[in-house]
């Protein structure tokens, strides 16, 4: 699935080709992904210019000055592209955004776990965007805050960091790695972390997310960016990927358990 960083890498990418560009045409081929795309969505947004491309936890948001606001999710394998009109469709290519400089913004979604919808309310107050945590390359997620929101929480703080509630965006590897590199054992209740190890676990999460982003993004079998190029991170991966491999630190082998039916790795040597 498509994650912070891979998000992160789709907005950078497409801004320079169509940000302040105006809209000539909106194409849907399929309107049943995750919810039905609008299917006056063309007229939203036919000459209207995009002012400002955003990204609030994995979701891209397309602003278009006093009209509204186009709300994308990847889901589990959608990917964006900037096309020429002379690149051939696919298969899954289920909606182009065609801008007056002839680029086009391509959505391919295999599975139809993404969305594509259209909001004229303060994007905050979307209902898919007001209960988000706060950014995690930000100051508001600082360890205080992480500290706080973890008291008398019993559940892993694998899964605690993985909430969108308590912070968005890190996913299933970057929680993975983060916790390895601030040496917590992911099985850990949430509420027994001290201060000082929420401090290197943030310092950590957003080491690993900015290192993510500066790459590209993780290699995911259906995850490519914006020009078809794959990320580069998982190249970088200490644990994420590589049970029954040498720990990069002690060469105890990386163990593998399940948790919430996602794969977790770690060394229950390093990580206490």
């Amino acid at each position: 699935m498509p994650e912070l960083p891979e998000v992160e890498t789709s907005r950078r990418g497409i801004e320079p080709h169509i940000l302040n560009k105006k809209v000539s045409s909106v194409i849907i081929r399929q309107h049943k992904l995750r919810w039905p795309i609008p299917k006056s969505l063309p007229d939203k947004i036919n000459d209207h210019k995009l002012t400002q491309i955003d990204r609030r936890g994995k979701y891209l948001l397309l602003n278009f000055a006093r009209s509204g606001t186009v709300i994308i999710h990847l889901g589990m394998s959608g990917s964006l592209r900037i096309c020429t009109p002379s690149t051939p469709v696919g298969k899954h290519d289920h909606i182009d955004f065609v801008f007056s400089n002839k680029k086009i913004l391509r959505l391919t979604d295999p599975r139809k776990f993404g969305c594509v919808l259209w909001t004229k309310q303060a994007i905050e107050e979307h209902k898919l965007l007001s209960k988000l945590g706060p950014e995690p390359l930000t100051d508001e997620f600082d360890a205080a805050y992480l500290y706080a929101q973890s008291r008398k929480r019993s559940c892993s703080i694998k899964a605690f960091i993985m909430n969108s509630h308590v912070v968005v965006g890190v996913g299933n590897i970057y929680a993975s790695e983060s916790l390895f590199m601030a040496g917590i054992n992911p099985n850990r209740k949430a509420g027994s972390i001290s201060k000082p190890r929420c401090e290197k676990l943030v310092a950590a999460i957003k080491t690993i997310l900015d290192a993510a982003i500066k790459q590209g993004g993780t290699t995911l079998r259906d995850f490519t960016r914006e020009n078809g190029q794959p990320g580069y991170f998982a190249q970088q991966l200490q644990v994420y990927g590589r049970a029954g491999e040498a720990c990069p630190e002690c060469a105890k082998p990386i163990k593998l358990i399940s948790q919430q039916n996602r794969s977790t790795f770690y060394c229950t040597q390093c990580q206490k």
